[in-house]
């Protein structure tokens, strides 16, 4: 599969095939492909916390509107940005955490499609509730930016994204 062939086919994953497994080393070609993601001067300001066990998964249900799925994901991967003080001035590093953790996103995406897994992106950041009740349910300290749930999928829907050639602009 090309990088091309990938990002066309790169679907919302809703529905997955309940109990499919994910072996350990697709997770980790996975997560090392979010870690391959560009950051601002290297930074690298993510942290990721992979569930799987149901009873956590159905506290996240319960947590987040918009996961009602995650009870058939194989796995839960939350994204979580670990912004640090010192580097909260302006014009440093630190305020482009977010920019960062959504590249690691979309790497992972493609590479579990890659994989032949479903994903779907369930954002956290910047509602506080939700990311102060994800944080308190998966334990960490950072700043949770969003899910992705991983399985195989159990639906193929169609494209939803096109180019469009009016959100372009040229400047020559």
């Amino acid at each position: 599969m090309t990088v091309y062939q990938a990002i066309r086919a790169r679907r919302s994953i809703r529905k997955y095939v309940p109990g499919a497994p994910l072996p350990q080393e697709d997770l980790h070609t996975i997560l090392e492909a979010a870690m391959m993601a560009p950051s601002a001067r290297n930074g690298r300001p993510w942290e990721f916390v992979v569930v799987r066990s149901p009873a956590v998964k159905e506290q996240i249900r319960q947590a987040h509107p918009y996961c009602a799925y995650i009870t058939d994901a194989s796995a839960a991967i939350v994204v979580c940005g670990r912004p640090s003080p010192e580097e909260q001035k302006e014009g440093e590093r630190g305020e482009f955490w977010p920019q960062d953790c959504a590249a690691a996103i979309e790497n992972l995406m493609l590479q579990a499609l890659e994989l032949g897994y479903g994903t779907v992106w369930c954002g956290l950041y910047p509602v506080k509730d939700r990311c102060d009740a994800i944080r308190e349910i998966i334990g960490v300290d950072s700043v949770p930016m969003a899910i992705v749930l991983v399985g195989r999928p159990d639906e193929a829907p169609d494209a939803r994204g096109y180019f469009d050639p009016t959100r372009v602009k040229e400047i020559d």
